[in-house]
């Protein structure tokens, strides 16, 4: 799943709170050595505040270069890096162990998880911890010199050797703290970004309908007429047989194109989707009995059909959208293959609902490209425009799952095959969200 996209305004943001930053270094320097007396060497807290100016004064000068999500996200990719190491500095020079500043690498992770992509935030928290903890392990056997808080309820004549089991509490806070923290902000994106698709995808399909059910209003009204006048002509000319041969041919085309105007039109109507305990094997098994009437010599179908419970959904809207799906997968076959349709309960394993069930189309067809994967599900985008594809049926059919709430996803490998799955919900949990 796809996360926000990245623009030199996120940039922009990330640069002005770093100035934010870097002024509550050196005020909270300040305050903590003049007037506190806590830290007794603040003049590399200083040179870290100046590095940190620095550097965020170059990413203010190249932020007008970042044109492009790619160079966008790897210059944001080396800002977090350099804070990464400018935020373990300032603390090392303050008592890493004992700085309650420690958790601000909280902010940090959660930062990385709103703008890069895929596990590269759990690589962040991966590095702040080993960062960390190497740094309480050097100060632990004495590697490198420690500096020392010093509050006034320490003792006059601190241990020169830090506890080993605090350390090792405070490390094992911190890390697990750090991975709970990515854990849930990019759970939380993954989620946000899923809603405003479908949201996207729904004002789309919306805005479609409105559209054809204009265009198909516009061909109605007119053709009315012609079909009369046709009609009127067919009676004048009953003696002429190659005339009236002729007026059938236009009659029949006339005919045909009422049928499309028709069609057209119901696309656009909003349709009734009636939810009710559906048995997602019976809506395979009936989609295939229309799939088998066709003659295919070339392809294989199989099924893989498990004992699943019922989820909540509309039997004939389910099998519209397996038959648009193995429509598809069978059209991705051009030289044969296999076409494999498979039910199976997905338990504890959906993020989402415990206990949904999942129905994959898969095919070993020739694969979708990388690039066309976020776009497959877009109205009017289609790969098979010279055989005749429209774009509309994975939109409809994203939007038709959607509606009875559940989801549908694709994966995909070039010269291997197709994998589309829908996922619903079980009837006995959804009819106990309608209750409560």
């Amino acid at each position: 799943m796809a996360f926000m996209k990245l623009s030199s305004e996120g940039i922009l943001w990330f640069v002005r709170i770093r100035w934010l930053a870097c002024a509550a270094v050196f005020v909270t320097t300040w305050l903590t050595s003049s007037v506190l007396a806590v830290v007794p060497h603040p003049m590399p807290l200083y040179l870290v505040g100046c590095a940190m100016a620095g550097y965020n004064l170059l990413f203010e000068f190249g932020r007008r270069r970042a044109a492009g999500e790619v160079n966008v996200e790897r210059n944001i990719l080396l800002q977090v890096s350099c804070d990464l190491i400018a935020l373990t500095l300032l603390l090392y020079f303050t008592d890493v162990s004992r700085n309650p500043f420690l958790f601000f690498f909280v902010f940090h992770m959660i930062i990385a998880s709103m703008y890069l992509h895929g596990s590269t935030p759990y690589f962040f928290a991966a590095a702040a911890a080993l960062l960390v903890g190497a740094v309480m392990l050097a100060e632990y056997f004495g590697w490198i010199p420690a500096f020392p808080l010093q509050f006034p309820s320490d003792p006059e004549l601190p241990s020169a050797r830090l506890d080993g089991m605090r350390l090792l509490g405070v490390f094992v806070a911190f890390a697990s703290t750090l991975w709970i923290t990515v854990y849930f902000t990019t759970s939380i994106h993954r989620y946000v970004d899923r809603a405003h698709a479908e949201i996207r995808q729904k004002e789309k399909m919306l805005g479609i309908g409105q559209l054809v059910a204009g265009i198909g209003h516009q061909i109605a009204n007119p053709l009315d007429g012609v079909q009369n006048c046709l009609r009127r002509i067919g009676e004048r000319v009953k003696d002429d047989a190659r005339l009236t041969e002729y007026v059938q041919m236009m009659t029949e085309a006339l005919g045909r194109i009422e049928s499309t105007a028709t069609r057209v039109q119901a696309f656009a109507r909003p349709r009734g989707i009636e939810m009710q305990s559906t048995e997602v094997n019976a809506a395979v098994e009936a989609t295939l009995q229309v799939l088998r009437a066709d003659d295919r010599p070339n392809i294989g179908i199989e099924t893989r059909l498990n004992d699943v419970p019922p989820v909540q959904g509309d039997p004939y809207t389910l099998q519209e959208v397996l038959f648009n799906l193995c429509t598809n997968a069978l059209a991705a076959m051009p030289d044969g293959g296999t076409l494999t349709l498979r039910s199976y309960a997905l338990g504890r394993k959906d993020e989402e609902q415990m206990g949904s069930v999942a129905v994959d189309v898969v095919d070993t067809g020739v694969g979708i490209p990388r690039l066309h994967l976020e776009k497959i599900f877009e109205p009017f985008f289609t790969t098979r425009g010279e055989s005749g594809g429209t774009g509309l049926g994975l939109g409809l059919c994203r939007m038709l799952i959607s509606e009875m709430g559940g989801r549908i996803t694709v994966r995909s490998a070039l010269g291997q095959g197709t994998v589309f799955t829908v996922v619903l919900y079980p009837a006995e949990n959804a009819t106990a969200t309608k209750q409560s």
